[in-house]
């Protein structure tokens, strides 16, 4: 269970806008999935919309729940020893099997560079297991730590966890994309994507979630105000 990059051979070097990277996908999400599973999809998203979940997430200026979970290869990272060295950026994801994480994070992966350029550590958390997020990390060649977060412990304090409908839940049972096997729990609870941007003493100085998975901030407007924080 995992999506494949378009070049498998050669996955997360696709320098192209992350907007550009995600229009196709949903060209090919359009052309080779069956209108009805299609719709059971937006209205997932619609409904996540109507509740207004994204409006109701941490906001700038709030101070970010500390955080110490178990990485890639199982060790403890905690937000408090990343801060201790600069800014941190936490990007919440769904998980490997989803086509538009994958994409955030090998956009994300070739920024890397530039955000540690910048004064900056990365991590991406999501609720998939630690043996997940080793083989996602392995597989598309991530060069930031990827925490797991059982049971959506820290997005839910970050106000991002939702259950998936039980419509959405029986196509992704059918498409095999097994979330109580990929979490290790049956709950069937994921976080709205997220991109936080930590400041050293805590706090939240940029912050982007939305309801639709499809949607994520460019990698590069996150440099860009990593450095804007630099300037005096």
């Amino acid at each position: 269970m995992k999506w494949r990059s378009l070049e498998e051979s050669s996955p997360g070097t696709d320098l192209r806008p992350l907007r550009e990277i995600f229009a196709e996908r949903k060209e090919l999400i359009a052309k080779y999935v069956p209108a009805e599973t299609q719709a059971i999809h937006a209205q997932a998203v619609a409904e996540l919309k109507a509740r207004r979940l994204a409006a109701n997430v941490l906001q700038v200026g709030a101070k970010v729940p500390a955080l110490e979970l178990q990485d890639h290869d199982g060790k403890l990272v905690s937000s408090s020893d990343l801060l201790a060295r600069g800014r941190l950026v936490i990007c919440f994801m769904r998980g490997r099997w989803c086509p538009f994480c994958v994409g955030q994070m090998e956009a994300m992966n070739l920024l890397l560079p530039q955000i540690e350029q910048a004064g900056a550590s990365l991590v991406a958390i999501s609720p998939q297991t630690v043996k997940q997020s080793f083989f996602m990390r392995d597989q598309h060649k991530l060069r930031f730590p990827l925490l797991s977060d059982a049971g959506n412990k820290v997005a839910r304090q970050f106000g991002l966890t939702y259950r998936v409908p039980a419509t959405q839940e029986a196509v992704y049972r059918r498409a095999f994309v097994n979330l109580p096997f990929a979490n290790g729990d049956e709950s069937w609870e994921l976080p709205i994507p997220a991109t936080y941007i930590v400041d050293r003493d805590g706090t939240a100085f940029y912050a982007s979630a939305s309801e639709d998975y499809t949607e994520r901030p460019e990698p590069l407007e996150i440099v860009r105000v990593l450095e804007d924080m630099r300037r005096p």
